[in-house]
């Protein structure tokens, strides 16, 4: 079977010279697949993410996208590579417009962004028509916008997103997943770790439910949403 587009593979590590937070952890995703990452608080969500993403060391295990092992590049070298990761917080520049919180997205790029940046507005039309205002003065629900809009403006294969509902409405939380389900049929993966495991699930391809930073159950969401264990212990019953 041929391998995922982006994988990492029994990753086991934490931060610096502290004790291992993931063991043998495996997360992986599909071309224009959505895979969300769940599990109660503590169990290595965010961490197995940055763990693909290149922001801490691994001892064991490897990462690869498109077949190429990228273990040991920086995060900025895999964004080269096609990967864009947008964190839970600190992820907007607030002093600065829109429009420019967006320009500053395709700081790789030296190619014309007009384009892409026509994409991102009918994505987010909301964002187009507050394109010259201070991102710092726009509602939680749209500094997401922008800042997955601004990892978008990079052209990525692969979107990576820390908690994109974390704080925001029911109502903002389902357009947000409308869109990060409108993301992924343009081809890109979505690797997202989520809070609201059960909104989540219903919108995955693939799920993962992480405790002690373990992997638990694998599976597809609908399989996972179904799963009589994982309710009872994840979802609420």
């Amino acid at each position: 079977m041929a391998e995922p587009y982006l994988i990492g593979d029994a990753m086991t590590g934490g931060y610096g010279t502290g004790a291992d937070i993931l063991h043998d952890c495996t997360i992986a995703v599909n071309e224009g697949e959505i895979a969300v990452i769940v599990g109660p608080n503590g169990a290595g969500k965010s961490t197995a993410m940055k763990a693909v993403f290149g922001m801490l060391n691994l001892r064991q295990g490897a990462v690869r996208i498109g077949g190429k092992d990228i273990t040991r590049l920086s995060p900025q070298a895999r964004v080269a590579e096609g990967m864009a990761f947008v964190p839970q917080t600190s992820n907007i520049f607030t002093s600065m417009s829109v429009e420019e919180n967006l320009e500053m997205g395709a700081f790789l790029r030296r190619d014309d962004i007009r384009g892409t940046m026509e994409q991102v507005y009918d994505l987010f039309p909301i964002l187009r028509e507050k394109r010259r205002q201070k991102a710092g003065e726009l509602s939680g629900g749209q500094r997401q916008q922008v800042a997955v809009g601004r990892a978008l403006m990079t052209q990525p294969k692969v979107l990576m997103l820390d908690e994109p509902t974390a704080g925001v409405s029911p109502i903002v939380m389902d357009e947000l997943f409308d869109r990060i389900i409108e993301v992924a049929r343009t081809g890109i993966s979505i690797l997202m770790v989520e809070q609201n495991a059960r909104q989540a699930l219903e919108i995955a391809d693939k799920g993962y439910v992480l405790v002690q930073g373990r992997n638990a159950f694998t599976d597809t969401g609908a399989a996972l949403l179904a799963d009589p264990e994982v309710r009872r212990s994840f979802l609420g019953g």
